[in-house]
């Protein structure tokens, strides 16, 4: 409980203060003076509810606030679509990942190429590589392939957000919230066993420390041979967090993560067509069951995250929250993948036709001639880097009447530095090892071939460094009764250093070094009417800008090339039922990127001469429809999706924009039969779409369903049968120009969960 306190020592002391006051300035002082200035002399106690920083969500799949705002937010006061995924839809799903924690909301697809991370589509944008996907309200790096182990939830924001978060943002945003100590609660451990020798064991431990202190330490083990896709698993994750002061004037978290991947790798199959003469438009997938793996024994895609972070939040009163927090993270990737293609010779483009020596008789694979006798080819794919990361931010929010109004102020400012160093392999001409990869036969998966991938000799082929900082402030006021008017600006500066290297043989490589300099606005603006405490309607617009370094890489083609720009409008509701435990969200929207990156072939240059636009509408119910019947469901529809202006040779001008599909989402529901069981059933499907450069065919749509049952056997422990993809349905997950990568197929396992 926050005491009571003479207004006039709510201001901020700078003694106490002395991150926050560092990153905010003085204005925020005078403004606090001006807020307590209108209230009492003495405070009212304020209560803070611990029941309400632990969501709903291990109680419902329904949740009524978030954090992805940067400050704590009411859902019905967000003039833009929000879907959160809660702890308890990610426990009774088994979403183990936060890609697949991803698949249960709509408008998402993932293109395939880059492996292990989350290369993620939403509302036909790329959210940045430079990563669109936030932890606890902080950018994180799209450098790994991240584990749900430490959440409470996961928060998806669509459309623009640049105001908000600055770079990137188009698609909109992610926010994963891990969980946090409390002064309450039970711990837990979760033991999962299932097909193809999955085990998986999650600890949750809350330890109360003090009176007004907690430790929470989170845990992870998996291992499997197969994860449903063909590749196996072998993962650890520690994510603890020591939190004092809870509830009073100054409190503060101290956390430490850690991550450790050491998995297979399927880099994904090739498309076939089904004859030697089918059109291109006639590609499909191969007709191979998701499990078997055609790589090498000896690929692996092995990766670290590692963060630090600490957090200061001053109360200055019910109302205004100070929050501060810096993190400092380091990442490591070390991926060795291999492309599996058909085996066939090539035509060059002046019609010279050559054999393949691995099958030279095999002119045109095709689904005609494909056998278990058909060879497949596994080439190599290395990405291999090492990434430092150091961010601050601190946000201030508040109430306050002024000029007659009730006014929302959310403000803040944060600092970035990003360091990332990319490694290559010296081929053999330049003095490396390059080891030869056998060939395989579509009727010999899994055959343990095995090359030696230490013996490459590595250098560094790029390193990039960038730095920035932001200041945003944005306002909620009513106007009058039932009408909210938000208006948000931003102000990003970043710059970015570039350097490439030769990966000569030669004592001296040569290099070349570019730098990019960016100083940009985003706006925001939207309305709200509520008309009660039930109905939330709104509208917005809302902008966001993507640099030429947002995939941490500069060249002489792009360096100086400003950044794109693209806008989001929306119209929707949030609608709650009368008791409150059912919830629909809807909306319409049309998100345009005005001036796209574009390779002019006349002049070999980069430019802003591309646009394309997108339009569709979404819904999401989520909630209790009796005490016993609770259901989850998003879907969107994206009939409209179009390449305005393109360049040949990339996407078409006219054409639609690849990762786009008509129809996407999830549908989930459980029904209480008794005390002890409960039962569920879902799917989760996404409609055709084009891969990635729009190569001439569509992906077909895909339906998979998933089903669970629960016995509570008391209140400590709890027993869960899972399957998902019941059918086993083979389809195409994440797409390339040249492969794909399956989705996972039928997968069977049981948990147990044990509180204590």
């Amino acid at each position: 409980m926050v005491k009571g306190c003479n207004a006039t020592k709510a201001i901020v002391n700078p003694q106490l203060l002395p991150i926050g006051a560092m990153l905010l300035a003085g204005s925020m002082s005078a403004l606090a003076q001006e807020t307590t200035t209108a209230y009492d002399k003495t405070l009212k106690p304020v209560v803070v509810k611990e029941k309400a920083q632990a969501p709903e969500g291990r109680d419902s799949v329904r949740a009524t606030q978030t954090t992805i705002g940067k400050g704590v937010q009411q859902l019905r006061d967000i003039p833009q679509s929000v879907t959160v995924v809660t702890e308890r839809l990610i426990d009774e799903r088994n979403l183990d990942t936060v890609k697949e924690a991803l698949k249960v909301t709509a408008g998402i697809s993932f293109q395939a190429a880059e492996g292990g991370e989350e290369d993620i589509k939403l509302r036909g944008f790329s959210l940045a590589s430079t990563g669109d996907i936030f932890v606890d309200g902080m950018r994180d790096p799209a450098f790994y392939e991240r584990d749900t182990f430490s959440l409470d939830r996961m928060e998806v924001m669509r459309g623009s957000a640049s105001m908000l978060f600055g770079r990137g943002s188009t698609g909109g945003a992610v926010n994963l919230v891990n969980k946090a100590p409390t002064l309450f609660g039970d711990n837990q451990v979760d033991v999962t066993v299932g097909s193809h020798n999955h085990r998986r064991v999650v600890g949750d431990f809350n330890i109360q420390t003090a009176d007004d202190a907690a430790l929470r330490i989170n845990t992870m083990v998996t291992e499997a041979d197969n994860n449903g896709a063909g590749s196996s698993l072998d993962k650890k994750g520690i994510s603890a967090t020591y939190r004092w002061n809870i509830g009073e004037k100054d409190e503060f978290s101290a956390s430490l993560y850690h991550l450790d991947n050491n998995n297979g790798m399927n880099y994904g199959m090739p498309w076939i067509r089904p004859t030697a003469s089918s059109p291109t438009s006639a590609t499909t997938t191969l007709p191979l069951d998701p499990t078997a793996y055609y790589g090498m024994a000896s690929d692996y895609n092995a990766g670290t995250a590692t963060t630090g972070t600490f957090t200061h939040t001053h109360r200055f009163d019910a109302d205004s929250t100070l929050k501060t927090q810096i993190r400092k993270g380091e990442y490591t990737r070390d991926q060795r993948a291999g492309t599996v293609r058909l085996c066939q010779g090539s035509t060059n483009q002046a019609g010279v036709y050559t054999p393949n020596a691995a099958c030279p008789t095999v002119t045109n694979a095709n689904l005609s001639n494909f056998s278990n006798a058909t060879v497949l080819t596994r080439g190599t794919q290395l990405k291999i880097q090492d990434m430092d990361t150091l961010y601050a931010q601190s946000d201030y929010q508040t109430k306050f009447k002024a000029w007659g109004l009730e006014h929302e102020l959310l403000t803040g400012v944060d600092v970035a530095r990003e360091t990332k160093t990319v490694y290559g392999a010296r081929s053999a001409t330049q003095g490396g090892v390059v080891p030869t990869k056998p060939t395989t036969t579509v009727g010999t998966p899994n055959d343990g071939a095995w090359v030696n991938e230490s013996s490459r000799v590595l250098r560094t082929t790029s390193d990039y460094t960038s730095s920035g900082w932001g200041a945003y402030m944005q306002d909620l006021v009513e106007v009058v009764p039932h009408w909210k008017v938000l208006a948000g600006l931003r102000f990003d500066h970043l710059s970015g250093d570039y350097t490439s290297y030769n990966l000569s043989n030669t004592n001296v490589a040569s290099q070349a070094s570019y730098q990019m300099k960016v100083s940009e606005l985003s706006k925001r603006v939207g309305v709200l009417y509520q008309p009660n405490d039930l109905h939330s309607y709104h509208f917005s617009a809302a902008t966001s800008f993507n640099t030429s370094g947002d995939a941490y890489s500069l060249g002489a083609t792009n360096a100086n090339i400003p950044p794109e720009q693209s806008v989001n409008i929306e119209l929707g509701a949030k609608l709650d039922t009368e008791d409150q435990r059912f919830t629909t969200r809807v909306a319409v929207f049309r998100s345009t990127k005005l001036h796209e990156r574009n390779t002019d072939p006349l002049v070999n240059l980069v430019t802003l001469s591309g646009k394309r636009h997108v339009a569709g509408a979404e819904i999401d119910i989520a909630g209790r429809l009796t005490p016993q019947w609770e259901i989850y469901a998003s879907y969107m529809w994206m009939p409209v999706a179009k390449i305005d202006v393109g360049v040949a040779g990339s996407e078409g001008q006219g054409t639609r924009p690849s990762n786009t599909p008509y129809h996407s989402g999830s549908f989930w529901n459980t029904y209480q039969l008794n005390a002890q069981w409960r039962v569920g059933a879902g799917i989760n499907f996404r409609g055709r779409q084009t891969p990635i450069r729009n190569p001439g065919w569509e992906v077909p749509s895909w339906v998979t369903a998933d089903v669970m049952a629960e016995y509570k056997m008391n209140e400590k422990v709890t027993l869960k049968a899972s399957v998902s993809n019941i059918t086993n349905k083979l389809y195409a997950d994440q797409l390339y120009s040249g492969h794909y990568i399956p989705g996972a197929g039928r997968l069977v396992q049981v948990t147990g969960s044990f509180k204590f």
